[in-house]
């Protein structure tokens, strides 16, 4: 085995030339052959530097989903040449590579080693920012064999917090219970949500989101509970999350998705077919404590 980060450096920029010179996918042979006998004549590495160069092309459409979703205010052609191909590279090797011969903590440093050699002076902050944030969604898989000691830019305490409100949406059609999830680029059903502004109501707030987010009127009908999640943001840095959750109704119409950053799908779903979905852990027991809510309502309703 050669080395990987020289490799990685060769296959990034051979991605940047590909990608400043207009996108010739028929080119990047030539491109790649040319930076290896450039930069690493001798290294026996040649067969990695190719796979992961055309691993890169053939889910390039996929990585720049997730890429513009997980920096929602980057669109990727905004994003510097140099940067978005280390994101891609950085991508590819977090969601399609064995992760026994690269754990997702490897493909990360990598990365952001590459940002900070051949990027600017903040490409290496927005580098751990968008893999990092990409890392949270999947669980942060590995974790525990590449590290236990856990690493913060800055400590818990000092985090700023953001407020966010989310609803377990629900709605009655033909005496069926049907529930309202939004789908996330990373594979889970989720809650609809929203940040809370300055001076905002988190009743008021909630409703506003659930309305920008899936186009439906909602009514409050109580508090469900609330979590905290620490999110990394490009720009900002990690930020503790702080959601309070509410149970509320709405009218059965069509759920039309809003613009909304990491999302790619909202539908109805009979409680019966909830249990087959894919949600995150933390928001598990909301949704729980909604569904013995909305079935003890029912049984009151039966007797009465």
């Amino acid at each position: 085995m050669g080395n990987r980060h020289l490799s990685r450096s060769i296959v990034m920029q051979s991605l940047f030339e590909w990608d400043f010179s207009g996108k010739n996918t028929k080119e990047l042979d030539e491109i790649i052959v040319r930076n290896i006998k450039e930069f690493a004549p001798d290294d026996n590495d040649n067969e990695f530097i190719r796979n992961l160069a055309k691993g890169v092309i053939k889910n390039l459409s996929k990585l720049d989903d997730i890429i513009t979703k997980a920096a929602p205010e980057w669109p990727i052609e905004k994003i510097a040449v140099v940067d978005r191909n280390i994101l891609r590279i950085g991508l590819y090797e977090l969601l399609f590579s064995n992760r026994k011969e690269v754990p997702p903590k490897v493909a990360i440093n990598e990365s952001i080693e590459l940002a900070k050699g051949f990027g600017g002076e903040s490409s290496g902050r927005f580098v751990n920012g968008v893999l990092g944030s990409v890392y949270k969604e999947l669980g942060e898989p590995g974790k525990e064999e590449t590290t236990k000691k856990k690493i913060r830019d800055i400590p818990y305490e000092e985090m700023p917090i953001e407020k966010l409100g989310g609803a377990v949406v629900y709605a009655k059609k033909e005496n069926e219970i049907y529930f309202g999830f939004v789908h996330d680029v990373f594979g889970h059903w989720t809650l609809s949500k929203g940040k809370i502004e300055k001076e905002e109501n988190e009743k008021e707030a909630t409703i506003r989101e659930i309305k920008e987010e899936i186009n439906v009127d909602i009514k409050i009908k109580e508090k469900l509970g609330s979590n905290e999640y620490i999110a990394s943001d490009p720009e900002k840095g990690k930020i503790r999350k702080q959601v309070v959750y509410f149970l509320a109704e709405a009218k059965y119409k069509e759920l039309n998705l809003g613009k909304s950053g990491g999302l790619d799908d909202a539908k109805w779903f009979k409680l019966k077919e909830i249990v087959d979905l894919n949600f995150y852990d933390d928001i598990l027991p909301i949704i729980t404590k909604a569904v013995n809510i909305l079935l003890k309502n029912n049984e009151k309703e039966k007797i009465s």
